[in-house]
């Protein structure tokens, strides 16, 4: 019972979404529509009674816990019902960690931690990565420059992107595959 109700939600967020797209527009549609089910989802919850120490108990409890919470993205239509984009975004990342283990310094530690930090931001500014990342490699960005020159190599800046994008798509350079075969890629 507990599933149909954030079935539901999810399908409803996915009309609503589809629908509208001013956050105003999305707030209402929201306390319209979705605010019942969450009602009843919790009503629903209220009354049930499972075997403690269960993974129904934890669930419960885990819901129960942040109730007040649950509802707060109904409130504001830039919010997401869920954080599946969030953790999305940090797979990467926490995968990494276990790579981690192997940086013998903080040095080494900090470098992986910029090079990480530099592949999210090209990814989530909508740049190749592979590109941004030979575009910095001839900048060499360092510490002796200012914020002001850094934020001229940021990934959201409209120069940047533009030059990337000329990079990706006048990029025809031959390759050699895995059988030692010549190939070309884009």
């Amino acid at each position: 019972q507990g599933m149909l109700y954030i079935n539901q939600l999810f399908h409803l967020e996915d009309v609503i979404r589809s629908k509208y797209s001013s956050f105003d527009a999305i707030k209402k549609a929201r306390l319209e529509k979705e605010k019942p089910v969450v009602e009843g989802f919790l009503s629903w919850l209220d009354q049930q009674n499972p075997t403690r120490g269960s993974r129904m108990d934890k669930a419960v409890t885990y819901i129960q816990n942040r109730r007040s919470y649950l509802t707060t993205y109904l409130e504001d239509g830039r919010c997401s019902f869920s954080n599946n984009l969030s953790e999305n975004a940090i797979r990467p990342f926490t995968v990494g960690r276990k790579n981690w283990l192997f940086c013998d310094t903080p040095n080494g530690a900090q470098a992986s931690a910029i090079v990480y930090t530099m592949v999210e931001m090209a990814k989530a500014n909508g740049v190749n990565v592979y590109h941004y990342l030979t575009y910095l490699l001839e900048k060499l960005p360092d510490d002796r420059m200012s914020d002001d020159e850094l934020e001229l190599l940021a990934p959201w800046k409209e120069t940047v992107k533009a030059e990337i994008e000329r990079r990706a798509n006048g990029s025809n350079q031959s390759y050699v595959n895995c059988q030692g075969a010549p190939t070309t890629e884009k």
